[in-house]
Order: structure tokens, then C-alpha cells, then sequence
């Protein structure tokens, strides 16, 4: 990843994904920019990063809005002249059976994690395909694989992460740009302790669950993306990464 230049949405928090996948492509050498809606944390962790070393910035974005897109693509571009890979991690969690959703929350759900990918991408591509090259990796879930109860609209944003990164895989597969999903399973960030703080007894519930009898990592998911973005995966576009412990295998 020398010299390469990375956009990776949603990496405020210490054990989330984002922030998981950014620490480990800088220090393969990647440029890397972190973005987060609380632009406070995500330039604490971009401190992290330059403390270790490594070369980070840290902005404030809000993925749904296309300006924001713009002006972000305006930034790199003057720092860097290049973006070589676009991590869309960004995302939330709306659980509700969907007597319980309201449309506010559907909107909400489908507009972070799935029209931010859109944004994204778009923003991204025009610079990719000048340079003829570049990695998108779309972070969807299992909940885009299976249903589960709760999250429906949680799964249609995650499904739709799912064959919109295959879709866009077509269209720009001739230009040298690779275009991937990943769909982790479950993972001990934040958003999970929190989901746990509210059911306490299914911890070990979700373990028994899993083939593998524990739960993820962040960094788990971070090695999946980081292959992704390098050229060991140079021949690999429009596939989707399962990376769960074998859940969804059974």
C-alpha cells in the first residue's frame, strides 16, 4: 500500500471497523484518510495514526450529503493528486420488527448505509478512472445475506450494498476498477457492546451460535479490506467476502 491514497468513512471509533482498517493500511504504507461525523474523535485517531508514524488525516463528514462528498474529493485530490481506494464503512443500526419502524427510521437507515455508498462512489469513480486504476470496498453485513428478524431495514440497506457493489463491479471493471463487498457477521466493536448492554444474557447466546463459538474481531474484517484494496486481489471485482465464523454457513 505505498504511496497509495485511501478514503475510509466512519472510522471515529477506537474498536470499530473503520478505524481497524485504517490503522492497518498505514502501516502498510497507505495515505489514509479517516472521515466520521464527529469530527472530534475521528481526528483523535488520526492523531493515533501520525503518533505511530504513519501518515493520517482526520475529517468531519456527513456521508449523506453530496456536497460533503465534493468537498472531500476536492481535499485529497489538493493534498494528494490521487485516490487510489474508498473504504464505505459508515454506517448505523436501526433493530426494530417493522410494526415498530417508523418511516423516519427506515429513511434514515437506507440514507446512511446505502445512498452514503452511492455518494461515495460517485464521488470517487471520475478520479479512478483518469488514473485507470483504483479499489472500492463496500462494507455491507450478513444481515445482506439472510433474514433476521428486527432488521429490515437494516438487511435492505445491507442487501442493496450487496448488489449495488456487484452492479457498479460491471460498469467499471474495464476501467481497472475493482468494486467489492464485504459482509462481516459478529464483531466485538461498540455497536455490538451496546446491543449486548441492552440484552445481557445473549452473549453467550450468539457464541453457541456461531461454528466457531466466538465472535469477531475488527481487525478480522480489517484484513479482508486491506487484501481488497492491495494488488494481491488485482484479478478479484464483484465478488462479496463473508468474513463470520462460518454463521451464515450453516
Amino acid at each position: 500500500m505505498t504511496d497509495r491514497t485511501v478514503i475510509v468513512t466512519g472510522a471515529a471509533s477506537a474498536a470499530g471497523l473503520g478505524f481497524a482498517t485504517a490503522r492497518m493500511i498505514a502501516a502498510e504504507g497507505a495515505r489514509v484518510y479517516l472521515t466520521d461525523l464527529d469530527g472530534g474523535e475521528v481526528e483523535k485517531r488520526a492523531a493515533e495514526l501520525r503518533e505511530a508514524g504513519h501518515v493520517a488525516t482526520g475529517l468531519t463528514q456527513d456521508v449523506t450529503e453530496e456536497a460533503g462528498w465534493t468537498a472531500l474529493v476536492e481535499r485529497v485530490l489538493a493534498d494528494t493528486g490521487r485516490i487510489d481506494g474508498l473504504v464505505n464503512n459508515a454506517g448505523i443500526a436501526v433493530l426494530r420488527m417493522t410494526a415498530e419502524l417508523t418511516h423516519e427510521s427506515w429513511d434514515k437507515q437506507i440514507a446512511v448505509n446505502m445512498t452514503s455508498v452511492y455518494l461515495g462512489c460517485r464521488a470517487a469513480l471520475p478520479t479512478m478512472q483518469a488514473q485507470g486504476a483504483g479499489s472500492i470496498v463496500n462494507l455491507s453485513s450478513v444481515a445482506g445475506l439472510v433474514g433476521i428478524p428486527a432488521c429490515t431495514a437494516y438487511a435492505a440497506s445491507k442487501g442493496g450494498v450487496r448488489l449495488y457493489s456487484k452492479a457498479l463491479a460491471m460498469e467499471v471493471a474495464a476501467s481497472n476498477i475493482r468494486v467489492n463487498s464485504v459482509h462481516p457477521g459478529v464483531i466485538w466493536t461498540d455497536m455490538q457492546k451496546v446491543a449486548l448492554a441492552d440484552n445481557p444474557d445473549g452473549y453467550d447466546a450468539i457464541n453457541a451460535s456461531i461454528p466457531m463459538k466466538r465472535m469477531g474481531e475488527p481487525d478480522d474484517i480489517a484484513n479482508m479490506v486491506a487484501f481488497l484494496l492491495s494488488d494481491r486481489a488485482k484479478y478479484v471485482t464483484g465478488g462479496e467476502f463473508v468474513v463470520d465464523g462460518g454463521l451464515t454457513a450453516q
